[in-house]
């Protein structure tokens, strides 16, 4: 019994008995069969599959005009139906529009091109706002670190404000937060409290600035002030002393006032640095180059250079800067070579290769925020501007200098001498171009 359906018996059709199927030699293709449940005229499609990228290719024609009374197409007008629609895309309706690599898309449209001006312009803006963001959270974290301990308010009897701003710098043997170990490495010895072993003025104005050192054996007038801690009135005996020994009996403020009292020029501002905090600086911006004219040795302040170019760590430059008994003129030149060295530093911390790298910068920066004494009035700006005024210095944009001396007094001390230093500070005062020279 044949098992199919509608008279079909193996490979012959019960309309005509042609024979067709595996293995026929007629010209005509093989038909398809038709189940009984699939209606004359209509066409079984099969499950649709996903198209071959680039689009569905056209399907070929069947037949030779004729048609099957089964509704099967035969012909060249009536092409055969393989179930594929070659005019939908695939996939659901919120899918992926875009075709080839090309530039077009399975319609055959143009994608638009990138935005560039807008891409560039959220960039930027992106830029700006991390920038931004990065500079107030570091401005406010070197503020905090700021120690504004110093209190001008404090100095009686002030002279009267001039023109520029005046910065007192001092350069202390603050011990304070080392080792023992530290200690002698950096042959700081190990005396309790702590002595200014430097100073100067620094005058930054509209017509250059000026750096004038003031050697720790000037003589000076102790004048009538105020304690700073206990608040208690000492008048003025007229008693004549080493500058240092201001700072020595009642830090910061009394040396202030002794500086002011004996020149007559306002102090703005006020800035020192210890001995541990001014070493890790130059180690951290990489040690400081300079050029050493003539070789020296002391073993007071551990130094021992070779004359010609050469870049000194921290330990290095703090023997460099205390050394005087190596010099012929001991504190004079001594102080000539601070003046070069801290110029030579703020030279050095200024350039783009520490501000423009953050691992340079904020260890540069937290080494010396760390032991940075100044005035409670002292801003960031502030202090940026004294440290971009010394580095002016070395490229030539102002004057350093010793207050002018005339020779010692009958105690021994170096003696300033007052006409020149009256002709300096009136220049200063005004913001006029100094004249005066110095030592």
């Amino acid at each position: 019994m044949s098992d199919w359906p509608g008279g079909w018996t193996g490979d012959t059709r019960d309309n005509g008995g042609d024979r067709y199927g595996r293995g026929s030699a007629s010209a005509d293709p093989e038909g398809a069969r038709v189940m009984r449940h699939v209606q004359r005229g209509q066409v079984p499609r099969p499950r649709p599959s996903a198209p071959p990228r680039g689009g569905v290719p056209p399907q070929p024609s069947y037949g030779n005009g004729e048609r099957y009374q089964d509704g099967y197409a035969q012909g060249p007008g009536d092409a055969y139906d393989s179930g594929y629609n070659t005019g939908q895309v695939y996939g659901s309706g919120g899918g992926r529009r875009g075709g080839d690599d090309d530039g077009y898309d399975y319609y055959g449209t143009a994608r638009p091109a990138p935005n560039w001006r807008r891409r560039i312009k959220v960039g930027s803006l992106t830029l700006v706002v991390v920038l931004l963001a990065v500079s107030i959270g570091t401005y406010f974290w070197a503020d905090s670190k700021l120690k504004r301990e110093v209190d001008l308010s404090k100095v009686i009897e002030r002279p009267a404000e001039g023109e520029g701003t005046n910065y007192l710098i001092v350069g202390s043997d603050s011990r304070e937060g080392m080792t023992a170990e530290e200690k002698k490495k950096l042959h700081t010895g190990s005396a309790e409290g702590k002595r200014t072993d430097s100073m100067m003025i620094l005058h930054v104005g509209d017509n250059g600035n000026t750096m004038i050192s003031l050697p720790r054996d000037s003589n000076v007038v102790i004048p009538t002030f105020v304690g700073s801690e206990s608040g208690k009135t000492f008048p003025g005996t007229g008693r004549q002393v080493k500058l240092n020994a201001a700072y020595a009996e009642d830090g910061p403020e009394l040396l202030v006032r002794t500086v002011e009292y004996n020149t007559g020029l306002r102090i703005d501002h006020y800035a020192e640095i210890g001995f541990a905090g001014f070493a890790k600086i130059v180690d951290a911006v990489g040690g400081v180059e300079m050029d050493i004219p003539k070789a020296f040795k002391d073993k007071n302040s551990g130094a021992d250079f070779q004359a010609g170019k050469q870049t000194l760590n921290g330990e290095q430059a703090l023997a460099f800067v205390r050394t005087r008994y190596a010099f012929p003129g001991s504190d004079l030149d001594r102080t000539k070579n601070q003046q070069k060295f801290l110029a030579a530093l703020a030279s050095q911390a200024a350039t783009p290769s520490t501000v423009l790298n953050p691992f340079k910068l904020y260890p540069t920066m937290g080494a010396g925020l760390d032991t940075l004494v100044v005035d409670k009035d002292m801003s960031l700006f502030d202090l940026a501007s004294m440290f971009w005024a010394m580095k002016g210095i070395t490229g030539g944009d102002g004057k350093s200098m010793n207050m002018p001396l005339s020779g010692n007094a009958a105690n021994g001390n170096l003696q300033w001498d007052t006409t020149k230093v009256k002709t300096l500070v009136n220049e200063l005062k005004n913001d006029e171009k100094v004249t005066v020279s110095g030592d």
